[in-house]
């Protein structure tokens, strides 16, 4: 079902909009926890920090597909904004097939130098780049049905369909764990198990989003025909995509800086780290949320003519983001003993995880400030800001973390760089925004 976020109260369509899609990102974290949960549990900490270094790397590949993906939802949403529903059709068959394609393509860079990127670009000890490698290899199998997920994902989120996605992300979510189950805990497969667990289970998320595209919206029916590249249409989408795409690959690229030194603190740390990330990665649940609640509400707005309406659901969605996120941050505050816990960490690493998981909560309502922001200027079509405020941020928080472990911050550097970097990000961020010069944009021609 399609909604028009160009009338109403901005709060009301910003929160309807953005909880179904809060509650797939749910799923999909807490399968992605019971992942890690499940192979700490039956296997080893030394498998749970195998999986941990990659995650890093299949962070960056995933970037490139919600990018790209992002990039062809603005210009759909925009279309839709402005009830050009043929251009709209152009523009979804084209960003398929592009994305279909640049999926292959990624899986087979990612299967054939799963080692290269683990040993020389990230330093994975030795001890764990065996079971790091495997896990990676049967990982990026798993690329093109993962980039053709986030495009299904990405084209009815334009149309105002939010719900789907928590569709797709249930089915997938309860698969992972089942056959996570089986083939860790039951088959002992160990970290090839997880991996194939999860490429599976991206299979069934791509499936499933696209046979319900295709039975639920007739506008997104297309016949052999008409499912082909048109190059002016693909040239657009990475036109706009691309940008984007830099902008979660520079995020991304960063915490390939951030697991490079945190592999030289050894196995303990890397284990730490990993357990932590995922904790963090649910206390980004709502701010992600109103994120990409924004480039559709942004989009849909620039594309009826409406700049004054964006800054007003701006305002409203900030509010939201914090109020969620502080919400979780107290629960993560008062949980920390119980998180630890949960993952089977040995005493010295599950310190070292309590003094993360405090840090990672009192930074988190930064995130929820600037998120919301970047969301508006991906919506707008400000591509080159969203990624140049990402290039900022993640550049600070390496130079932070690089040079404070040397001194008394220690391996705290790690996640107390993150709070310093974007503060100073997020109040130039807003600077641009209260400049007002992104209400001239429109990408629609």
């Amino acid at each position: 079902m399609t909604k028009d976020m160009t009338r109403g109260t901005p709060w009301k369509l910003i929160v309807q909009f953005a909880l179904p899609i809060m509650a797939g990102n749910l799923l999909q974290q807490l399968y992605n926890t019971a992942d890690t949960i499940i192979v700490g549990n039956f296997n080893s900490q030394q498998a749970l920090s195998a999986v941990g270094s990659c995650a890093s790397l299949t962070a960056l590949f995933t970037a490139l597909a919600i990018g790209f993906s992002v990039g062809a939802g603005v210009l759909i949403s925009q279309y839709f904004g402005a009830n050009r529903l043929e251009d709209l059709r152009r523009y979804a068959a084209s960003s398929i097939i592009l994305m279909l394609a640049l999926g292959l393509l990624m899986s087979v860079l990612g299967f054939c130098s799963a080692e290269l990127f683990l040993e020389k670009f990230l330093g994975t000890p030795q001890t764990l780049l065996p079971q790091a490698a495997l896990y990676f290899q049967i990982y990026a199998v798993g690329l093109i049905f993962q980039f053709g997920y986030n495009i299904a994902a990405a084209i009815l989120r334009a149309l105002g369909d939010s719900k789907a996605t928590l569709y797709f992300l249930l089915v997938s979510s309860l698969l992972n764990v089942v056959l996570d189950l089986l083939f860790v805990a039951g088959f002992h497969m160990g970290v090839a198990g997880a991996a194939i667990a999860t490429v599976l289970s991206q299979l069934a998320s791509c499936v499933v989003g696209f046979s319900y595209m295709r039975r639920r919206y007739e506008l997104l029916r297309f016949s052999a025909r008409e499912l082909r590249l048109d190059r002016t249409a693909a040239a657009r989408v990475l036109q706009i995509g691309a940008p984007m795409a830099l902008q979660q690959s520079i995020v991304s690229c960063g915490f390939l800086f951030l697991q490079k030194l945190v592999n030289l603190f050894g196995e303990r740390m890397i284990a730490s780290y990993t357990v932590a990330s995922r904790m963090e990665n649910i206390l980004m649940i709502p701010i992600i949320g109103i994120q990409n609640t924004m480039a559709t509400y942004a989009g849909q707005n620039m594309g009826a003519r409406q700049p004054e309406r964006v800054s007003k659901g701006l305002g409203q969605g900030v509010l939201v983001s914090l109020l969620m996120t502080a919400a979780l941050c107290l629960c993560q505050f008062a949980g920390r003993s119980f998180i630890v816990g949960a993952f089977r960490l040995d005493e010295a690493a599950a310190g070292i995880c309590c003094q993360h998981l405090l840090a990672s909560a009192l930074t988190m309502p930064v995130f929820a400030v600037y998120f919301p922001a970047n969301g508006m200027f991906q919506g707008v079509g400000e591509g080159f800001h969203a990624t140049f405020y990402a290039l900022m941020a993640l550049g600070l928080r390496v130079v932070f973390a690089y040079c404070l472990y040397q001194t008394a911050f220690g391996y705290t550097a790690i996640w107390w760089s993150q709070g310093m970097a974007w503060t100073l990000t997020l109040l130039t961020c807003y600077a641009h925004f209260f400049r007002g010069k992104w209400k001239e944009r429109s990408l629609v021609q």
